[in-house]
């Protein structure tokens, strides 16, 4: 009991600060916005580290990879694994509020004042080309240190990443600072998380002040929709993935071993603490040694369907929150490429969805004032997205297995086992 309250004793102060702070917007209307400094305070932490934390972790995970280089194979069908599986959860969860709109009949007029608050680009009349390459990357090195070009910091990350790893002995001590940095920056996270109660409360109150506690009904309609989504990707997907792993046979084997890796995420809210009880299970289920130790560790930091499908809900949810337009291919797409990358970019810790957040309003220039009402949606759906981030690892490593060992890897596997 002492370490299930341990577990959620962060999640549960920071609900009740968000609860107690939309109670208070409720209660003093436009009053609360006394307290927003208190807010702007946390965001400003939040928005002035983002920047070295994005790129000390993404450079550090890459660069630190050179040990699997002699695991081509498995390194290519982690890839087409982890990307497949988590664009078709980008697909179903813009499907899922395509169908359930979390704000419908919701007054939104408000907003408007956040709305003027954004510093919206010049219009500018430029080719499909120009806008890819400025998308990608910027001209000159000083404009990476902005939250505006989170995109061409990743860029520049994973190429600063791949150079140092195949720089080999050399850019070892490169790699062991980057290391070191990225344990520092997630320390510092650490810290600054301690101030979130009372940081996001404060703004929520403001919000909720301004906005109206129309909104609210909007979070329980977008809670029961990504319970809704959980259960039919749990039940549904992960069968179905078990299946083209290995037939009838994946399917009992995975579900056969699959408990103590759901009950341990729904207990913890972290993939990282899940490591261990996931690797044990993948072994059970046949995955062979080399595997699942590169796919579950692996798995825990760039694989999380259950944030993708998140990142579309906050996306969604702020799109109707601000008028724009989701029915243009190219919105349905951004929306799409930028919950994919929320679900690779958050941390493998609890709290560490903040970087996706931010990545969200800066990709799409949603003022910061919104930040909190998005955090909440990460509060209220974090074991059910832990469940499918870490519990998917289990089955992916089944489906990478396929790829490398044929299409007979679970009846050998098991054959092995009854032998020896």
């Amino acid at each position: 009991m002492t370490s299930i309250f341990k577990t959620y004793a962060s999640s549960v102060i920071l609900l009740a600060a968000l609860v107690i702070g939309g109670i208070c917007g409720v209660v003093f209307g436009t009053d609360a916005a006394i307290v927003k400094p208190l807010g702007d305070l946390f965001l400003n932490l939040l928005f002035m580290i983002i920047v070295p934390l994005v790129f000390f972790s993404i450079s550090s995970a890459i660069a630190n990879m050179e040990g699997m280089k002699r695991l081509g194979r498995i390194m290519g069908s982690i890839f087409l694994v982890f990307f497949l599986t988590a664009a078709l959860s980008a697909v179903i969860g813009f499907i899922g509020t395509s169908l359930i709109n979390p704000l419908e009949n919701t007054d939104v007029a408000a907003i408007e004042k956040l709305m003027d608050k954004a510093d919206p680009a010049e219009a500018q009349d430029i080719s499909l080309a120009d806008q890819l390459v400025a998308t990608v990357t910027v001209p000159d090195f000083v404009n990476l240190f902005s939250k505006s070009n989170m995109l061409q910091l990743i860029v520049f990350s994973v190429l600063f990443g791949l150079a140092t790893a195949m720089t080999g002995e050399k850019g070892k001590p490169v790699a062991l600072f980057l290391s070191s940095a990225t344990e520092v920056m997630m320390k510092l996270v650490k810290i600054i998380m301690y101030y979130a109660p009372i940081g996001l409360g404060a703004y929520f109150a403001a919000v909720i002040g301004e906005l109206g506690p129309q909104i609210l009904e909007g979070y329980l309609r977008t809670f029961l929709l990504y319970l809704g989504l959980t259960v039919i990707y749990y039940f549904g997907f992960f069968t179905l993935y078990a299946f083209l792993a290995a037939g009838k046979e994946g399917i009992r084997t995975f579900w056969k071993n699959a408990l103590a890796p759901s009950v341990t995420a729904i207990a913890t809210c972290s993939s990282a603490a899940s490591i261990p009880i996931n690797l044990e299970a993948a072994k059970r289920m046949g995955v062979p040694k080399d595997i699942a130790e590169t796919v579950i560790p692996l798995g825990a930091n760039t694989h999380k369907d259950g944030s993708v499908f998140g990142g579309v809900l906050k996306i969604v949810f702020l799109f109707g929150l601000f008028g724009k337009d989701m029915t243009s291919v190219l919105s349905i797409a951004s929306i799409l490429a930028v919950a994919f990358l929320v679900g690779a970019v958050m941390g493998a810790i609890p709290g560490g969805g903040m970087i996706g957040e931010m990545l969200i309003i800066s990709v799409f220039g949603f003022p910061p004032e919104v930040l909190p009402i998005i955090a909440v949606i990460s509060t209220i759906i974090d074991a059910p997205a832990t469940l499918l981030n870490s519990t998917g690892n289990t089955v992916c490593a089944m489906l990478v297995a396929r790829l490398v060992e044929g299409r007979d890897w679970l009846k050998n596997s098991l054959a092995t086992k009854t032998a020896s």
